[in-house]
């Protein structure tokens, strides 16, 4: 069986994504790579992303993750809604207002009721900016009704 949500993705590579999350439809990413559990984004740092020392704030940087994590946990195609039960983040580098940097999330493991995941931020020289790991569970609500 074909996966039509990766297929769906695919058709939107290099285009600003757009969800069901006013919070990461404001972040204006762009869909740059997408496969079945394993999906990357780009950000341009927007001067409202940052705090008052002129680089990302890191509140910023967990929304990214968090978003890409939740886009790559809907790419398994499966039949219930997942939520985040949590997400651990080590901030390595700085990213300044102007910088596109890239989130990448992927699963590590796809259980029967947890999903465990890894992501990373990194700048244009391949640079990790942030290294993160969440699990998502399965919650009682179908995706498609």
């Amino acid at each position: 069986m074909e996966n039509q949500i990766v297929q769906y993705l695919q058709s939107t590579v290099n285009q600003p994504t757009e969800g069901p999350s006013p919070a990461g439809n404001w972040l204006k990413g762009v869909l740059t790579k997408v496969s079945e559990g394993d999906i990357t984004v780009d950000y341009l740092v927007r001067p409202e992303m940052c705090n008052p020392v002129g680089t990302v704030h890191g509140g910023m940087l967990a929304l990214m993750i968090d978003e890409v994590i939740g886009m790559t946990t809907f790419s398994l195609q499966n039949e219930f809604l997942y939520t985040t039960v949590n997400l651990s983040l080590d901030y390595l580098y700085n990213a300044r207002s102007g910088d596109t940097i890239a989130t990448r999330a992927r699963v590590v493991r796809k259980g029967k009721n947890i999903i465990n995941l890894e992501a990373e931020i990194t700048d244009k020289s391949g640079k990790i900016l942030v290294r993160a790991t969440s699990n998502m569970a399965r919650t009682p609500n179908k995706l498609f009704t």
